[in-house]
Formats: structure tokens, sequence, C-alpha cells
């Protein structure tokens, strides 16, 4: 093999690199915007521009060779540094500026991003913000994939979130989760703990997130499995569900955050749910995620992070 570097092309390499994190063709497809055909045709340029065979068939998928994984962690090595370039290039101008693409979990996002962008908007107009709203799960891989810039994201008491390497993080705040009842009249005006709504209906997010499952398990410390009669990750829905009488459920001190929701709350755990910001560590200096960093800072209620 006669394999001259400077011909490799870093997009192909790039597309190699997020197949083997994505698994599919399909997936990498999608994710950067392209056509299967495309990116089958660009993996294919990059073998023979190799030398040797970088992929092979596994059943209807495609798996890659030993070849392939070597150049796949020199890959990663590239654009992290070539992240890092730019960042570097970027602090030059000690201004923020550019787009900082922002993934954001619900209560998050009600509580915090309206005012974070009102400050934002006035400190740094050359800056320009974009919000998703994501399952922290889901946002924290996203953000390692570069598909995201900065995530804000949470962790329930004992459920730590999911470490991925290269991604910088810093705590925000951290909030009360509380049983939420109707506000008044039978059978909700008796219930003083968790264990007082055993046989009440429940409203919780889907299963699998990291909400369902603590909700769950305080439930069945108290010695019961809740009746999940209304299953939504809408906390507004949530809401209007227990302020219309219909159900109780373990809301976050964050939904009390914007507006005061006409419910009645009971504590059930002393320990809260941490809040934090994460971003990959090629980037966490710039100054346009330092200002997005600082603009949370400053709009996060004081009585939150009260341990």
């Amino acid at each position: 093999m006669n394999l001259r570097a400077d011909l490799l092309d870093v997009r192909r390499l790039r597309l190699l690199h997020e197949l083997s994190r994505r698994g599919t063709l399909a997936e990498v497809a999608e994710a950067l915007h392209q056509s299967p055909s495309s990116v089958s045709q660009a993996l294919t340029q990059l073998e023979r521009e190799v030398g040797v065979p970088l992929l092979e068939k596994a059943g209807r998928r495609v798996r890659l060779t030993p070849a392939a994984e070597i150049l796949v962690d020199h890959t990663a090595v590239i654009l992290q540094r070539l992240e890092l370039a730019a960042s570097e290039v970027a602090t030059q101008d000690h201004r923020a500026s550019g787009t900082v693409r922002v993934a954001v979990f619900q209560s998050a996002a009600s509580a915090f991003m309206p005012q974070m962008l009102t400050e934002l908007a006035a400190r740094h107009p050359r800056l320009r913000v974009t919000m998703s709203q994501r399952e922290p799960e889901q946002a924290l891989y996203e953000t390692w994939m570069r598909e995201f810039d900065l995530v804000v994201a949470e962790e329930y008491p004992g459920h730590a979130a999911r470490l991925y390497p290269d991604l910088d993080r810093e705590p925000l705040t951290t909030d009360l989760l509380r049983l939420a009842v109707p506000p008044s009249g039978d059978p909700w005006s008796s219930v003083r703990s968790v264990a007082d709504a055993a046989d009440l209906p429940w409203t919780m997010e889907p299963a699998g997130t990291a909400s369902r499952h603590w909700a769950e398990q305080l439930c069945r410390q108290a010695g019961f499995e809740p009746d999940v009669r209304f299953e939504t990750d809408d906390l507004e829905a949530q809401i209007a569900l227990i302020e219309s009488g219909n159900a109780v459920a373990i809301l976050p001190d964050l939904m009390r955050v914007r507006r005061r929701p006409d419910v009645r709350v009971v504590d059930v755990d002393p320990r809260r749910r941490s809040v934090f910001t994460a971003t990959r560590s090629a980037i966490a200096g710039t100054p346009a995620i330092r200002a997005c960093r600082e603009a949370l800072a400053s709009v996060v209620p004081e009585h939150l992070s009260v341990e």
C-alpha cells in the first residue's frame, strides 16, 4: 500500500467516523442531510484512496474493518483538533458571535430560556442562539456528536447521566421534586405523602425517561405500583390534568418559576435534582459558549440553588 496522507479527504473521513458511532448508512445520511447513496459513494471513494477495504457486509448492515477502526481513531483526533483550532481563532475576537445550538429539556426551557435569550440579545447582539427541546439523555449524546453546541441537562437523585468523553460539564442549579395534587376536594385533600396517593390516578412522562423511572421508584418504595393513566412528556399537560382534578404527579420546582400552577405540593424527598450544562471541551472557552453559560447562570432564581 502506498497511501499519501495528503490525499485523504477530511469530509469522507468524517463520514466513516459518523458511521462508527451511528451504525448505519441511513442514520449517517439523515444526520448530515445527505442521501444514503451519496454517503456510500463517498466511502467507496475513501476505500480507493486508502487502498484497503474499510467496510464489510454483516447481514443487512455493514461493519468497519480493522483498518477502518484505525482511521476512525485518528479521525476523532483530527476533528477535535479542527474544532479546537476554530475555537482558538474565535477567542481572538473576544466578542460573542456566530450561532450556538442549544438543546434543553422542557422545564428548563420554560424556566430559563426566555429570560436568557433576552439577556443575550441585549449584551451580545452578534450572537445567534437556536433552541431545541430534547430529553437530556438524547441531548448529551447529540452534543457529543456535534449536533448541538450546548446542552442544559438534568440528573435525578441516584441516577447519574451518562458520561461522554470530551464533554465539559458545569453545574447550573438544583431543584426539589414534589408531589403535586389538585388544590382541594376529595380524595385529594387527604394526601400528605406519596403513600397516600397509592389508589389515585397518576400522570407521568413516557417509560424509559429518567423522570419516569425516578417517580416509579418513589412509588414502589412507598409500597405500591402507580396507576399511570395519563402518559405525556408535556409537563404543562400534566399540570392541566392536576389542576382539573384528574391526576397527581411528581413535578420539579422549575415548573413553578414562570407561574404558580393551581396545585398543592407535598414534599416527598429531601434530595434535589441537579441541573447542569455540557459542551465539548474544544469549544468550552469560546466567547459564544461562555456568554451563554453566564447568561444562564444570571437568570437562575436564587431559591432554586439552595441545598
